[in-house]
């Protein structure tokens, strides 16, 4: 069966992935980008955007798994849109035309419309279902490939709690945000139920993965 993967998922030393006020000016809310500048900076990233130059190292080295291997993608609804985008019928999501998933993605959200075909392979599905049901229908589409699980924070954390992900990379920045959205918050003893490894950057953030366990 194929995985179920979340990559390059930030959040500060408290526990937030994403700010408070969020809005179409401010996708992160008070966060900004500094949940995401490590990513920024990587060769990765400079590539996938036609750029020269960029860092390499660790960052750059986990940075590249998120694409490789990935059939769909499943993400909430805060990650698409703006609070309020369902009452837009022309938002089709922060990315312009040609968003960066190329695979179908199934965005789930109270407020389904009809589908949304995108230029370079990515067409938007809305569904409303609990993550197990999400999960099969991603899986579905993905075609034996694998199933990245997007954010943000509250449905990486309900995925987690129904032990649906197999792998999670949590990039931990040096920053306190102090509010906004939390990803630990009910998952007491996660740990146990994954291998965990620890990766410090000279960049300052520290790279956690979690790999299932098996046995």
């Amino acid at each position: 069966m194929s995985l179920a993967r979340v990559h390059n998922f930030a959040i500060s030393l408290d526990g937030y992935g994403t700010g408070e006020g969020l809005s179409r000016d401010a996708p992160f809310g008070h966060a900004g980008h500094r949940l995401h500048t490590w990513m920024f900076a990587t060769r990765w990233w400079h590539e996938s955007r036609g750029e020269p130059g960029g860092t390499g190292g660790v960052d750059d080295a986990l940075a590249r798994r998120f694409g490789p291997g990935i059939g769909a993608e499943i993400m909430g609804a805060g990650k698409f849109g703006h609070p309020g985008w369902h009452e837009d019928p022309r938002w089709r999501g922060w990315w312009g035309s040609d968003p960066p998933f190329h695979t179908p993605v199934f965005v789930l959200t109270r407020h389904p419309r009809p589908s949304i075909g995108m230029e370079g392979g990515t067409t938007f599905h809305f569904l409303d279902a609990p993550p197990a049901e999400a999960l099969e229908r991603a899986r579905e589409a993905a075609g034996g490939l694998d199933v990245r699980i997007g954010g943000g924070p509250t449905l990486v954390r309900d995925f987690l709690a129904a032990g649906l992900v197999d792998h999670l990379h949590v990039v931990v920045v040096p920053i306190l945000l102090g509010r906004g959205v939390r990803l630990w918050d009910g998952l007491e003893g996660l740990e146990k139920d994954y291998d965990v490894e620890v990766a410090p950057s000279p960049s300052g953030v520290t790279h956690l993965t979690f790999e299932r366990a098996r046995g």
